[in-house]
């Protein structure tokens, strides 16, 4: 779904700020934290479900970058 223009950036910073300090204290919610995490952040479950499997694709792109980046090989080689 298109976010709503209604929605001011202010409050879509803060939902995503939420969201990382919950990501950064535990990759894989269950079920009743990702209801809490929804209620605070005022979307539904599968919508944060569906960010966090997101964000963990991009976690794991991250972290491959930076072991490719750590090895001998030139970063501009990948």
């Amino acid at each position: 779904l298109p976010i709503s223009l209604s929605l001011n950036n202010a409050s879509f910073l803060e939902q995503l700020e939420e969201l990382e300090k919950m990501f950064q204290e535990d990759h894989y919610p269950d079920n009743e934290k990702r209801r809490e995490i929804a209620a605070v952040v005022g979307v539904t479950p599968q919508r944060i479900m569906v960010w966090f499997q997101n964000r963990r694709a991009k976690w794991r792109k991250l972290e491959k970058l930076s072991v490719k980046g750590n090895k001998k090989y030139p970063a501009s080689s990948a």
